[in-house]
């Protein structure tokens, strides 16, 4: 495509439902300019477009929100199925609108810049996640396909399509280039991801992830021994609300029922109790040593003077009465 572009070809970007007629905005490709985001552009002849939010109010320049297409390329609905045509179409300021279920957002220059659909969305632990980002994040981790989805109310699994792919390796390379909170607890490796009679992905085929498994083995070589990994196994039992179990010292945080937030608030315990500089030991040293071992491993390697040993206090909040002072002069 580059060698395309010296020799004089240009190339132009367009996008646009089967609703619209296809084609709706254009814009033309700069690979100069623009080397990671290819905007969608700006609407053709005869259309319109409008980002809105879920009351379908104009949203604010950068703001995400769904596009919506307008103009004289709209259809008039699906044919039998008068309930999907309410759904699909809108009337704003006399002008008949297809919700196309693509979230976008608008620069000051009024380009239009695509983020992913509507329905990839899903919101996990008070978190709205955008599936579509953590899909590309893992198809640059050497995945040749892949599939994210909510399971639960408190997980997502990820299933990878790849030979020769760690579960750890995965979730390293996700942790450096996505918040904690949008990271999958669990990543399933297949040769190759099911697929329907369409060439897409059969979700009904995906295997069930198995979160009842708890690694929590235990024997006489991976007890913990020392007054440190003592200490860590209480953490984690008070963290993973694991009572009346004895956790493996090389059981992974990952594979006992933790996740992404699960191991800030453990961090967080830590740092609490031990008071230690958060810029000596960070909590992707934790995320990339993950077993009671290795954490007790970590908090012995801070020197003492660093490490100052404190009881966790928990904050409470109570009603009372107000106080006025006494030199408090109203000026009404």
């Amino acid at each position: 495509m580059r060698s395309a572009l010296a020799s004089g070809c240009r190339i132009w970007h367009v996008y646009g439902p089967a609703e619209t007629t296809i084609i709706s905005t254009y814009h033309e490709v700069n690979f100069m300019y623009q080397k990671s985001t290819i905007p969608l552009g700006r609407p053709i002849s005869n259309y319109q477009c409008l980002i809105c939010d879920m009351f379908d109010e104009l949203v604010f320049i950068g703001q995400q929100g769904e596009l919506l297409v307008g103009g004289i390329g709209v259809f008039m609905g699906y044919l039998g199925r008068d309930d999907l045509t309410t759904k699909a179409l809108v009337t704003i300021g006399g002008t008949m609108y297809y919700r196309t279920g693509d979230l976008a957002r608008m620069d000051n220059s009024g380009l239009i810049y695509y983020i992913g659909r509507e329905d990839h969305q899903v919101k996990l632990r008070g978190q709205r996640i955008e599936i579509g980002e953590i899909e590309r994040c893992l198809l640059d981790a050497q995945a040749t396909a892949c599939i994210v989805t909510k399971y639960g109310n408190d997980h997502l699994v990820a299933y990878v399509q790849g030979s020769n792919i760690d579960e750890e390796v995965l979730r390293i390379h996700c942790c450096s280039r996505l918040p904690l909170f949008m990271v999958p607890s669990k990543f399933i490796v297949l040769s190759q991801l099911p697929l329907n009679a369409n060439g897409k992905v059969d979700r009904s085929r995906l295997p069930t992830p198995d979160f009842s498994s708890l690694d929590t083995t235990i024997d006489n070589h991976h007890v913990p021994n020392t007054e440190m990994e003592e200490r860590v196994h209480d953490f984690w039992c008070e963290v993973l609300e694991i009572i009346g179990k004895r956790l493996s010292t090389t059981a992974s945080f990952f594979t006992v029922g933790g996740h992404s937030l699960l191991l800030i608030k453990l961090y967080h315990r830590y740092q609490s109790f031990f008071s230690f500089d958060g810029r000596k030991l960070t909590i992707s040293m934790f995320l990339q040593q993950p077993t009671i071992a290795e954490h007790a491993r970590l908090l012995e390697g801070i020197r003492h003077t660093d490490m100052k040993l404190k009881t966790w206090t928990s904050l409470h909040i109570k009603e009372g009465n107000a106080v006025v002072s006494s030199n408090f002069k109203s000026n009404v």
